[in-house]
């Protein structure tokens, strides 16, 4: 059977996930998520087209919905189960997370890719058990632009307590070499590189061989690109939609910089998250949102 081509801007590829949140003090409550979700709808609600490989149960396919309602031309791989994370806030801090993979949707193969033309690959990993180094290097010799979201390596699934740590990675500067952009966060800097200033680990990731590096924190993004650090702050009014903060700012920074520069791109995806954070869920405004909001933060 021949299967029909993927065709789009960017593509993403990782797990779709049922994600149980307990928040401090509050109810838990179960819904879709991933980083796929998080940042395949933020690309598509500013007009982006997009794709999505994934690995996931048949019988959950309704948590597809969204995204496919959005344009989102989605391609299935079978399995047994979908991945089940769990996430605690032990405190009322939201970047106090205790996370846990409960079921996991087992590796991508390149073999599993379908045929797809697009301008660019972004592998939007939730943990270290959905790609490998040579699934990587595969990726790279089909000759995909590719990025990748490095809590794909450092969030390490305990095979027994299903409890997820952070941990260095091994083979680290292999793999930004094999990457086009970089996206990674405070946390996973620190796990990697040594250092929590920004700054100093996106020219360690520059000196590995990175092009384009994109690190964010709880106050805004640093981008490093071609020897220059840029910054943009965020401006949300709340925390209420934190989840799916750094894949969000990923995917729009990708979105806008299809066709723009980076101090232009970098702007908008803080613009387009800190709208995101405002409310529970993916990304639900519009282009004419971001633009308003970055003219609102400029007047500032």
């Amino acid at each position: 059977m021949t299967i029909p081509t993927l065709t789009a801007d960017l593509a993403f590829v990782g797990h779709m996930c049922l994600d149980e949140v307990v928040p401090f003090m509050g109810t838990p409550r179960v819904a879709p998520g991933s980083a796929v979700l998080c940042g395949a709808l933020a690309a598509a609600r500013v007009g982006t087209s997009v794709a999505v490989v994934t690995r996931m149960a048949p019988r959950d396919e309704e948590i597809l919905r969204p995204m496919k309602a959005g344009g989102v031309e989605v391609h299935v791989i079978p399995t047994d189960v979908t991945t089940y994370m769990k996430v605690i806030h032990p405190s009322a801090d939201v970047d106090d997370r205790e996370m846990f993979q409960m079921a996991s949707a087992g590796y991508f193969t390149t073999s599993d890719i379908p045929p797809m033309d697009v301008r660019q690959v972004h592998l939007a990993g939730i943990t270290d058990q959905e790609f490998d180094l040579g699934f990587v290097q595969g990726m790279r010799a089909r000759g995909f632009r590719l990025s990748a979201d490095m809590q794909s390596f450092v969030r390490q699934v305990d095979p027994v307590t299903r409890a997820i740590s952070f941990g260095d990675v091994a083979a680290k500067a292999e793999l930004v070499q094999l990457l086009d952009m970089v996206k990674l966060d405070v946390v996973e800097a620190k796990v990697l590189t040594g250092t929590d200033d920004l700054d100093r680990a996106a020219v360690t990731f520059e000196e590995w061989g990175s092009p384009e590096t994109l690190i964010t924190r709880s106050d805004g993004v640093l981008a490093r690109v071609d020897g220059k650090s840029y910054w943009a702050p965020f401006s949300n009014r709340s925390v209420v939609g934190r989840t799916g903060r750094g894949d969000t700012t990923f995917a729009a920074y990708m979105a806008r910089r299809l066709d723009h520069d980076v101090e232009e791109s970098l702007r908008f995806a803080a613009a387009l998250v800190s709208i995101k954070m405002e409310t529970p869920g993916p990304f639900g405004g519009t282009l004419a949102d971001v633009l308003e909001r970055m003219d609102a933060k400029a007047a500032d």
